[in-house]
């Protein structure tokens, strides 16, 4: 089971990390939008790289402070099944 990971710099790289791993566990948007309580447009938002001001200060802060977010999976979308 290979293990992928990214860089998180920008509100879409957080989103493509997201759709990614989602993939990866064989869901789609309405699945992990159920599973989270949210609508299935939310996590389309999330995943187009929509950028909210938490997460774009979220961003800045750590661009000041040095901080590096990075996101891994597992490329394994049997865990879900």
């Amino acid at each position: 089971m290979p293990t992928r990971s990214a860089r998180l710099r920008a509100p879409a790289d957080f989103g493509l990390a997201l759709q990614q791993a989602r993939m990866a566990q064989g869901l789609s948007q309405t699945d992990l939008a159920r599973e989270l309580g949210i609508t299935q447009s939310t996590v389309s938002a999330f995943e187009t790289g929509k950028s909210t001001i938490h997460l774009r200060r979220l961003l800045e802060l750590a661009r000041a402070t040095g901080i590096t977010f990075t996101a891994t999976w597992d490329d394994d979308d049997a865990t879900r099944r």
